[in-house]
This record gives C-alpha cells, structure tokens and sequence, in this order.
C-alpha cells in the first residue's frame, strides 16, 4: 500500500490492504505476496537477538545504582537504545533490500517476466555494486526514528500494563501472569508503536524504493516526499469537510444542469424585422 501510487491520487477509491492485496495476486500472482521474505527471514534472526540483547545491556546501565530500580524513564530511554541499535546494525539493510523487491511489479507466475533483483542475495549484490554500500543504509535517520519509537513504546508498554495486572491481581505476585493476559498486553503494546510512527515508516518506505537522485540531499528528498504525503491529506480532508458541510446546510453539490435552455434565436441582429407568419384566431 506504501508503494502504491493510484492509491495517492485525488479522487481515486480508498485502497485497504485486502483490495491492494487482491489486485497484486491477479497481477502478479499469490507468490507476489511473498516477495520480499528472504531478506525479512535473513534479518529477523540477528534483529531480535541485537534488540533484547542490547535492551537489557541498556537496562542494566540507566538502572538505580543504590536500589537496582529502574524507572520509567529510563525504561522508556532503553527502549529507544534498542531500537536505534538494531536499526543501524541489522534493520536498515534488510529494509532496503527488502523494498527493492517489493516495488519490483513482475508477474512471479511467469517465466519470461525477469526482473531486475532475483532475491534478496542477489537484490543486495546488485545495490551495492552499482549504487555503492551506502546505498544500504538510505534513510538510516528515519529507520532509527521508527526502531527507536517502536521499542521505546513497546517495552515501556508492556512493563507497566504487567505491574497494573500484578497490582489488580495480587494472588499472582511473585509468579507468572496467565497466558491469555500477557497474550492480550503484548498486542496492545504491540500496536501502539506502529500507531505512533505510521507517518515515519511511510516516507522511509518510499526514501528506501528508488535510487538516490544526483544534486538532490536526502532532507529534501524527505521534505518533498512528506510534502507530497500531507498536501494529499490536506486535500481529501477539505473534500470530505465540504461534502459533510453541504450535506449538513442542505446544499446539493453543483452538477452540470440538465434543464434545456432556451432556444436560441437564428435571426441574424442585423436582418430587417419582418412580419409575423402566426396569425390571430
């Protein structure tokens, strides 16, 4: 949906996630639906092993020295650490890679249909080799931004919904929460990063999709692309603001008239007034 540019237009019908992923099964087949897992699979391993191995090292370095509490705060910053480590060593990558093979609109059901990248292995070769390594790491900041937000979000999340749970409950203090409970709070926590940073992860998606232009710096790359982004919420806002207001007042939109005109007079201006062929009865 994030590469997706008849979605973007004015005018154009929403596009959710079941209507965008039927018409890329009757594009480009369901296989289409996996492009792109390779490089996630690859990255998922040492992602989650850098983001609660760095977490707890930073846990440890902004917890209470006298108490070995920490707080909220600190929980929070620990979380943001973590994110932003796992972005720079492992996530920003995989992410290019990833996006790469995405935005590739190939038909996976076709054997004649080759496409530029193969697979994430040779996706990543081919970036390098002819975009250099630093292509790997565009949009690295926001990449950071959306790690950081996430994690920050999530662990802080997760921490404090466990301690209401243990002092609503106090039977299970001192063991372990049921499953159904800590089920539920890892999706709630889960959810509310990706809904603090759905702005972020949208304009490094399409930073991340194509090469870098010459003479153009990644800012401003990164303003015209949230420009393009909020002056396309600004106008269907203002769409739906005015047909919610007309609607409210009573007024109908204007449409063309469908009432006949008048008949328009061939006489010429300039033609003698002549007598009237009707006569009375």
């Amino acid at each position: 949906m994030q590469l997706s540019k008849r979605g973007r237009q004015p005018g154009e019908a929403r596009r959710g996630f079941i209507r965008t992923g039927v018409d890329i099964v009757k594009k480009e087949g369901p296989l289409a639906l996996y492009k792109g897992l390779g490089a996630v699979v690859t990255g998922i391993i040492p992602k989650m092993a850098i983001r609660f191995t760095s977490f707890e090292w930073y846990k440890q370095l902004l917890r209470n020295k006298e108490t070995g509490v920490i707080s909220g705060q600190g929980l929070f910053f620990a979380g943001l650490s973590a994110g932003v480590t796992e972005a720079v060593l492992v996530v920003t990558p995989m992410e290019v890679v990833k996006i790469r093979l995405q935005a590739q609109n190939h038909s996976m059901a076709d054997p004649l249909d080759v496409p530029k990248y193969r697979n994430a292995a040779h996706a990543l070769y081919t970036v390098v080799r002819e975009e250099g390594i630093g292509a790997l790491y565009r949009g690295v900041s926001l990449t950071a931004l959306r790690q950081g937000s996430n994690q920050a979000v999530n662990f802080t999340a997760y921490t404090y919904f466990k301690q209401w749970l243990y002092q609503w409950q106090p039977q299970y203090e001192g063991g372990n929460l049921p499953s159904y409970q800590t089920t539920f709070i890892g999706l709630v926590s889960g959810a509310m990063g990706p809904l603090s940073n759905a702005p972020i992860d949208t304009i490094k998606t399409r930073l991340q999709k194509m090469p870098a232009e010459p003479g153009t710096t990644a800012l401003q790359r990164i303003s015209r692309i949230a420009g393009d982004m909020f002056r396309l919420v600004f106008l269907s806002f203002s769409m739906v603001s005015r047909l919610i207001s007309d609607n409210h007042t009573g007024k109908r939109v204007s449409t063309p008239s469908t009432r006949a005109s008048p008949p328009v007079s061939c006489v010429s201006p300039l033609a003698k007034p002549s007598l009237s062929l009707s006569t009375s009865s």
